[in-house]
């Protein structure tokens, strides 16, 4: 990591969002002080990886698409923020490792479960990854919901300052049970973890979970 433009790239982007955004934090006091994470966001911009840094009280570390780590610019900056890659699709081994290794140092690691932006600002259908890794390290899952960082693009936006909101929802665990049954069951509990986020946004931002509202998982 580029530990360096970690720091000075948290100081660059607050200023950035003072200056031309409306950016609002709700729910801060959510977040746990110590001990391991699981940040579970919707994704709808490339700039939310570096709002969500600047936005929690914590260090975190980001999976991020291996898409954005071939270029070598891309790399450095995104790596500079905490991130490592994941290959999407497929059952991606190392990305799961370094997961693993991340909250088994007590760490926060973000996960975007969409795997990509949503190009309608609405969440799309989740893949399992978040839940499988949840499952295997038992860790609290903290869901946020961000708002409006569909609105920053071109150069408008810089004279129309958005309003950005980042909600932070409630800790909440995934039901305890046997680990090959429960494996079997990673869809229901991808829709369980959404479901948390979508309660957290608009109603017009909760696309294929508008229905699922805080859905009880068995």
């Amino acid at each position: 990591m580029v530990r360096w433009f970690y720091y000075v790239g948290r100081i660059i982007v607050r200023i950035l969002l003072i200056l031309f955004t409306r950016w609002q934090v709700k729910g801060r006091d959510n977040i746990p002080g110590q001990g391991p994470l699981l940040v579970i966001v919707n994704h709808l911009n490339l700039a939310d990886p570096p709002i969500l840094a600047v936005s929690l009280n914590r260090k975190a570390m980001f999976m991020a698409k291996e898409e954005l780590f071939r270029s070598r610019l891309s790399r450095y900056f995104i790596s500079g923020f905490g991130a490592f890659p994941v290959h999407r699709g497929q059952l991606d081994r190392a990305a799961i490792r370094q997961a693993e290794r991340v909250l088994s140092e007590s760490l926060v690691l973000i996960m975007f479960p969409e795997a990509t932006r949503s190009r309608n600002a609405q969440l799309q259908t989740a893949f399992n990854g978040a839940a499988l890794i949840a499952l295997r390290c038992s860790v609290p899952i903290l869901p946020i919901a961000v708002s409006g960082t569909e609105r920053i693009k071109g150069v408008g936006w810089l004279l129309r300052r958005p309003r950005i909101t980042i909600n932070i929802g409630n800790t909440f665990n995934l039901p305890a049970g046997n680990e090959k049954s429960t494996k079997e069951k990673l869809p229901e509990l991808t829709t369980f973890m959404m479901s948390h986020i979508a309660a957290l946004l608009p109603s017009e931002y909760r696309g294929e979970y508008t229905e699922t509202g805080k859905t009880k998982c068995h």
